[in-house]
């Protein structure tokens, strides 16, 4: 065998022989790409070149967007912000049938998109509806699925740290990104909704009882109001040109904790501890990403991205095939990966395959994080699947029987992020991030 093929098996070998032992995903990924630049350059060569690739690979004045806004969905969340989000999302939701049900999409979907953070959302909102809903009837492996559910919704709807992620490794705008991902996210929360209104039917007996007066209504909104603007803010900053995607992950950290003070809902005591929280997430990131500029130069180097793509052009240049084999192998791997290293794993490999066959980067962008969405509520690994039964204090078991037809139902919606691309891409598109 040649050095080139060697590579390539002690590369992909590596890294699944890595993930199938447990090891952390930055060690699966960085050992056998580092390994791989030895075989082809050696070991004084492989030292300096994997060095450059970790500093190159991190050194990036969009990746500063990341640890912001995940300081500013730590404000959020230790700042009171997630139980105005729900008691909002019950006004809006609360005399439909299954309300307590239809809540919980309602406020992961606000809660997560205000704080770009899908576990903390599951944590929040099934912390707060819970009860409540084991109280009122609610079988509790539903009430934990449903809030496993809905909860990736905010991984989509902007801001969102995935698609930042995804930019980086693409070359794509995050202001793109962004904007695309509002459609497939509210088709998350809407098969979510429609999940529920089918399990309503057949449990009639969860009517709501919640009848808010126009005044207690309007106190509610006005509560929530300040924490929704952060959208508005954020993204509306982006849109008319204020600050970039980047400055406006600043813009959210600062207007979180003024929010935070002025509501007096952020106790300073908690600030050490919020502060230190998204210091070691980032420090996950930040690794993940270092490492990943290893294994970028090794795919680049013995053109591994190429060898795949005329093989998937070799089986069929159908675009709509193509896809589907990507979106499966995608799928599976969600299953044992968390979303950033499947991102930076997949991305610089499936890319190349799909704009060679005139799919938009955004639109597969888009396609990706939804993909990886699926992952986060999928066993063995998906991380709001665990939350949401810790938090709904039940086993995990029944909660992934309860779980199944809303996956299903999800993947119906993953071929239609697919294969309806305007999805995706109308918005940028209309606001000119995309060329029509």
């Amino acid at each position: 065998m040649d050095t080139l093929t060697i590579t390539t098996i002690v590369l992909i070998g590596g890294i699944a022989v890595g993930i199938a032992l447990g090891l952390p995903v930055a060690v699966a990924m960085g050992l056998p790409s580092a390994l791989a630049i030895v075989i082809l350059l050696g070991w004084e060569g492989a030292a300096l070149t994997s060095a450059q690739r970790v500093f190159s690979g991190s050194n990036s004045f969009a990746l500063l967007a990341i640890p912001f806004f995940i300081l500013a969905g730590g404000l959020m969340t230790n700042g009171g912000i997630a139980s105005r989000l729900i008691d909002l999302a019950q006004v809006l939701a609360g005399r439909l049938p299954a309300s307590l049900a239809q809540t919980t999409v309602v406020a992961n979907t606000m809660f997560g998109a205000v704080s770009g953070a899908s576990v903390a959302s599951a944590a929040a909102v099934g912390t707060v509806l819970s009860p409540p809903m084991k109280k009122n009837g609610y079988d509790p492996a539903f009430s934990a699925a449903v809030n496993a559910a809905a909860s990736p919704a905010g991984m989509l709807i902007p801001p969102s740290n995935t698609f930042i992620v995804y930019s980086l490794v693409s070359g794509t705008s995050i202001a793109a990104l962004f904007m695309a991902g509002i459609g497939p996210g509210l088709l998350w929360a809407a098969v979510c909704f429609v999940m529920v209104a089918f399990y309503a039917r057949k449990h009639p007996e969860l009517r709501s009882t919640y009848r808010p007066t126009l005044r207690q209504a309007l106190v509610v909104f006005l509560r929530a109001l300040p924490a929704l603007a952060l959208i508005l803010v954020v993204i509306g900053g982006i849109l008319v040109g204020l600050f970039t995607a980047t400055e406006s992950a600043v813009i959210a950290v600062l207007y979180a904790f003024v929010l935070g003070l002025v509501q007096r809902t952020l106790p300073i005591r908690e600030l050490p501890k919020v502060l230190l929280d998204a210091a070691k997430t980032t420090s996950i990131v930040m690794l993940l990403i270092g490492v990943s500029g290893i294994l970028a130069w090794v795919l680049s180097y013995s053109r591994i991205p190429e060898t795949i793509s005329k093989s998937l052009l070799g089986f069929t240049d159908n675009p709509a095939i193509i896809l589907a084999i990507i979106m499966v192998v995608l799928l599976l791997a969600g299953t044992i990966m968390d979303p950033t290293p499947a991102i930076l794993i997949f991305t610089p490999i499936f890319l190349p395959v799909v704009v060679s066959v005139g799919v938009d980067p955004i639109h597969f962008g888009a396609m990706m994080v939804f993909n990886m969405c699926l992952g986060n509520i999928s066993p063995p690994i998906g991380n709001n699947l665990f939350v949401a039964a810790r938090v709904g204090n039940v086993k995990i078991e029944p909660v992934i029987g309860r779980l199944m037809p809303f996956f299903w139902a999800l993947c119906i919606a993953l071929l239609i992020v697919t294969y309806v691309p305007e999805l995706s891409t109308w918005i940028p598109t209309q606001l000119g991030f995309i060329s029509k």
